[in-house]
């Protein structure tokens, strides 16, 4: 099993930054393509952006230019910088893992962006 680990999130002002992390660990075998998603209250769980290992990136329209993920394949780690937030991006953001194929996902860290 693979266990992952957000933190990061919290409340910010339309314009402002926050940065979320990911961790995984436990019994990793290869870990494969990484990113996150979020899910707006009344709204499906929608991508946000991946990241390959090879760090091959892909964004929501959404979030392009205003977003960027990273990640350190040695900490098994995911960053999500986010920038110019405005209020439509409020949401549960959660991080996903692919090892070998098996999907994880981590716990749900809340972003608010007041206006």
């Amino acid at each position: 099993q693979v266990q992952l680990v957000v933190s990061g999130g919290g409340l910010v002002q339309a314009g402002g930054s926050l940065r979320l992390s990911c961790a995984a660990s436990g019994s990793i075998f290869s870990i494969g393509a990484m990113g996150w998603y979020r899910q707006a209250p009344g709204k499906q769980r929608e991508l946000v952006t991946t990241i390959t290992r090879g760090g091959r990136t892909n964004y929501a329209d959404s979030v392009k230019g205003r977003f960027t993920i990273s990640r350190d394949n040695a900490k098994n780690t995911v960053y999500l910088e986010m920038n110019s937030l405005q209020p439509e991006d409020t949401a549960v953001y959660y991080c996903y893992v692919n090892d070998y194929g098996r999907p994880y996902w981590g716990q749900g860290t809340q972003v608010t962006v007041s206006s």
